[in-house]
């Protein structure tokens, strides 16, 4: 196998390994397959939403938590409401 091909695969196992240190993701859209449909869960500056009814009335649901315990620290913290 080609030397420089070892070193990039060997960075990649690195990242992967420090992945929490490393990685942040910024926006994705993810489906997720619910036990009764479908739902959409997009992350836009580090801000969830969920196209599901529970999601509209309480601003997180089970497909949001699910992604929030999946991705653990390579999301961006919520941003904290400001206090008026």
């Amino acid at each position: 196998m080609n030397s420089s091909l070892i070193s990039k695969i060997e960075k990649a196992r690195k990242y992967a390994e420090e992945r929490d240190d490393r990685i942040r993701f910024e926006s994705f859209r993810a489906r997720i397959v619910g036990d009764n449909s479908e739902h959409i869960v997009e992350l836009k500056d580090g801000v969830f939403t969920c196209d599901c009814d529970f999601f509209a009335g309480w601003s997180s649901c089970s497909h949001v938590m699910a992604l929030e315990r999946i991705l653990g620290a390579m999301i961006p913290e919520p941003p904290v409401p400001e206090h008026r």
